[in-house]
């Protein structure tokens, strides 16, 4: 398998779940403007979406969208606990996370990263995302993890869009309980290993 990837976007997320899952694959690096990838391909071919992550597999096909593409990985190796069992009531809650999370968390920080988003923009944006915060702090509570005892795909996912906080200058820090969520699932070392590999934290 090739994992399409950018460095700190959304694609660690699939990044880390992979290394948490122990299934073997290789890493691509995309150029975000160009959408080529480090050996001059044209990664449209690949997602002509144009947008990572993107998972290949040996036989060619493409499965794309990071909530889906972790949801594939954890079920190929379900004794890893990723993902709660298929058909399970469980399961659907995991969706359900995850899809709160695609929708109400990670789109709203596009508008973010736009250079083009007036301050005002940039303020109703960041003022939505701390509700979504609000949220998430009530709904993780003194849990270790979004699921309970059991670290999954949508934990990956939301450490992955909270890491962006110190982008668009967003102190983390009014919400502990997400703060905390975050260190601790940032000592995870599949979670480091990724991270190094994307070269967001220097090796040791």
């Amino acid at each position: 398998m090739k994992l399409y990837y950018f460095p700190g976007a959304c694609s660690l997320s699939p990044h880390i779940v992979l290394l948490e899952a122990g299934l073997p694959f290789t890493l691509v690096k995309i150029d975000s403007k160009t959408k080529k990838t480090e050996s001059g391909g044209d990664f449209l071919t690949i997602n002509s979406k144009g947008a990572v992550p993107a998972l290949q597999f040996d036989d060619g096909r493409v499965l794309t969208e990071g909530p889906a593409i972790v949801q594939y990985i954890a079920d190929q190796k379900p004794e890893s606990g990723l993902a709660p069992r298929a058909g399970t009531f469980e399961r659907y809650q995991l969706m359900e996370i995850l899809n709160f999370i695609t929708s109400e968390v990670h789109k709203t920080f596009s508008p973010l990263f736009n250079p083009a988003s007036s301050a005002e923009v940039k303020e109703m944006f960041t003022a939505n995302l701390a509700k979504k915060f609000d949220w998430l702090s009530g709904f993780l509570g003194k849990k270790a993890f979004l699921m309970g005892n059991t670290f999954t795909v949508a934990d990956a996912y939301l450490f992955t869009v909270l890491g962006w906080t110190r982008h668009v200058k967003i102190d983390l820090s009014k919400w502990p309980v997400l703060e905390a969520f975050q260190a601790r699932i940032g000592q995870r070392p599949k979670v480091q290993e990724a991270m190094k590999a994307e070269g967001l934290l220097k090796s040791s």
